[in-house]
């Protein structure tokens, strides 16, 4: 072995840390070593990390002092000898041979030209160990890397290099930004790709690709808060002060493609004079359609007429016809399916289409000329369906009502007045089928532009609202109806039988809606038509928002080619696909959206730390006790530490005492 020799009197270096230390040896044992080393220190050092062993003894009764001296003079000049020494020469010397294994001695002497005594082998030693591209020490040999090898590491290196630039470059820019001495529109290219590695590391944490990077970035400019990151991004302008981050981390399409663009332009272009050439599409330009939708609303799909004819109801429920311009294989249907449903915030929304359509050309916007799938249904005085038409059309919007004026107009104006008769009597149909209404008010969001946020509940159960809903409802079933009745594919939606109900009739209960909430089955997306148990219906799918929900989209393709008589749009299987995407996508806004709503929620309750608020007991248990806000209709858990205990059903007062947006965290206290 190489190591053999190491006696007391003998001068050995050793690793620390990655750096030589020169050691006199004053004891030895077969695997570990008394010594004193060049900083004065004595220690018991295990065999295994000594590097080179010199052949000759010193002289033992030296004193202390004399021997430091010694070992760091001996340091210095093999310090110094390193800089003679051309690893690349001698490598180029040795990479051919037939061997890739030498002594340390023969490659001194190979570098020095001269006999390698203790210095000269330990100056070489100290060079392999501080450049490894060209050797590896291994037990005391020399082991010469191929070409190969050497090239692999030159390239290894290389990315070590720009990874360290990066680095320095990062903690940098970080101090910059922090000093307000730099803005996202300074940004060079690479301060816009270290940024970028940056945002990916706060929204995926170790998940990002780029992790290890951001985190010593981080770390060497020393902000290692865990939401540091955050507000740099925010300092430096490239995050708003509030940020969508669940819409970021979901990494959801909100750019529409120029693809995209460039069809929804043309569309535009083009007008709708060509709708009237259409001889299967009928012209109900002599009717005069309402909408009836929020203040706030930009894209409108559906609209209602309704007539007295022959002592029944004629109720015309018009849909924007946006399978006339959205087709499958297009770049706007690829689009669609990528996205699945628009998606609503209280600061914005990301369409499913580019708002060339959604709020242009495929929008029921009052006194413009559209193309509509109008679904004509005969009821009865009772509120029975008698007949059903449903057609391609055109129509023009004679009326624009919010919920809010439709309600104060609902007494006196004739169209309203019908439309009231008859929602009662569609609802009073679908109770008596076994549906549940569960009135559950809006939790509308309001941020003012200092960011100040205010919440305000609103009632989903006024005239209009339940007007529209009973009408949509019957549309949509409608179209179930005509789809299944035909054995055509479809996609619909379904709801198992309900076990366990304590709401009956239309009860307009907090509690009692919260507590069925809890115990419904879940919703059903499927190829077959089956009852919705919800909804008192046998039959159920969704056309009437073809704007903003895939689902309704591809119903509207299918039942257009049908009335038409053409080749199915979509097979079985299709379909069956569809609904895979149409689960995924879903799922994934609906978590975004429930993620933001709370957020915003937890903005509000910020503002009211320490704050007591009015909540309602859901459930008491042994354990936990779940309650509802009353003024925000947010979900919380409270530890049963309150003596009594609450029942259920009772008002209670909490307060919030850590409230973190951010961290999507809050804890209340009794």
């Amino acid at each position: 072995m190489y190591l053999l020799g190491i006696t007391s009197g003998k001068l050995i270096e050793y690793l620390d840390n990655g750096k030589f230390v020169c050691g006199y040896v004053t004891d030895s044992q077969p695997k570990r070593v008394r010594l004193l080393n060049q900083n004065g220190r004595e220690l018991n050092l295990p065999v295994s990390r000594i590097v080179h062993c010199s052949t000759s003894r010193y002289i033992a009764d030296s004193d202390r002092d004399s021997l430091v001296r010694l070992l760091r003079s001996t340091f210095e000049k093999r310090h110094s000898l390193m800089e003679r020494v051309d690893l690349e020469t001698v490598w180029e010397l040795t990479c051919e041979e037939t061997t890739d294994t030498f002594d340390p001695d023969f490659l001194a002497e190979l570098t020095f030209g001269c006999s390698a005594d203790d210095d000269i082998v330990c100056a070489f030693l100290r060079s392999v160990f501080n450049d490894k591209l060209f050797f590896k020490f291994r037990e005391g040999k020399i082991k010469v890397h191929s070409p190969e090898k050497v090239e692999q590491l030159r390239i290894q290196l290389h990315k070590e290099a720009l990874k360290q630039t990066l680095i320095d470059s990062g903690a940098e820019l970080l101090g910059r930004i922090d000093r307000g001495e730099l803005s996202a529109s300074t940004f060079s290219e690479t301060d816009e790709q270290i940024i970028a590695v940056l945002q990916q590391y706060y929204l995926h944490g170790s998940d990002a690709d780029q992790a290890d990077l951001a985190r010593d970035i981080l770390k060497k400019a020393q902000f290692t808060g865990p939401h540091d990151t955050y507000h740099l991004l925010v300092k430096a302008g490239v995050w708003a002060p509030n940020e969508n981050l669940p819409l970021l981390r979901a990494d959801l399409p909100v750019a529409f493609s120029i693809q995209a663009r460039h069809r929804a332009e043309a569309i535009l272009q083009c007008g709708n004079a060509s709708l009237f050439d259409d001889p299967d599409r009928e012209d109900l330009t002599h009717l005069a359609p309402l909408t009836i939708d929020g203040a706030t609303t930009l894209d409108f799909d559906d609209a209602l007429t309704v007539e007295r004819q022959d002592g029944n109801y004629l109720v015309g429920i018009h849909i924007s016809d946006v399978a006339h311009y959205v087709r499958p294989g297009d770049s706007l249907f690829q689009e669609a399916m990528n996205r699945g449903t628009s998606i609503y915030f209280p600061e914005g929304q990301v369409p499913m289409l580019p708002r060339h359509l959604s709020q242009g050309m495929c929008s029921l916007i009052q006194g413009e000329i559209r193309a509509a799938h109008s679904h004509l249904i005969l009821l009865s005085p009772q509120g029975e369906v008698l007949k059903v038409r449903i057609v391609p059309s055109i129509i023009r919007v004679a009326r624009r009502l919010t919920y809010e004026e439709a309600d104060q107009m609902v007494r006196t104006d004739p169209e309203l007045m019908m439309l009231d008769k008859l929602r009662k009597l569609l609802r009073d149909r679908r109770l008596a089928a076994g549906a549940l209404l569960l009135p559950f008010p809006d939790v509308n969001i309001h941020i003012d532009s200092s960011g100040k946020v205010s919440v305000s509940l609103g009632k989903t159960d006024t005239p209009a609202r339940t007007i529209i809903s009973e009408m949509m409802i019957l549309a949509n079933t409608e179209a179930a109806r005509f789809v299944s009745d035909r054995m055509a594919p479809g996609l619909f939606r379904s709801q198992g039988k309900i076990t366990r109900r304590v709401v009956h009739g239309d009860d307009d209960d907090l509690y009692l809606n919260s507590l069925q909430r809890k115990n419904l089955p879940r919703s059903e997306l499927s190829t077959e038509a089956k009852p919705h148990s919800g909804l008192g219906v046998g039959f159920y799918t969704t056309v009437t928002s073809p704007i903003r929900r895939l689902l309704d989209l591809v119903m509207q393709h299918q039942i257009n080619t049908l009335i038409r008589r053409k080749s199915l749009c979509f097979t079985h299987d299709m379909c069956r696909d569809f609904t895979s995407v149409i689960n995924r996508t879903l799922t994934t806004a609906n978590n975004v959206k429930q993620q933001r709503h709370r957020y915003w929620l937890l903005k509000y309750l910020e503002e009211r730390k320490n704050s007591y608020l009015e909540a309602l007991v859901i459930d008491s248990g042994p354990k936990r006790v779940n309650l509802v806000l009353t003024d925000c209709l947010m979900d919380i858990d409270l530890p049963a530490t309150r003596v009594p205990p609450p029942q259920a059903g009772t008002m209670v007062r909490v307060k919030p005492v850590k409230v973190d947006p951010l961290d999507n965290s809050v804890r209340f206290d009794w």
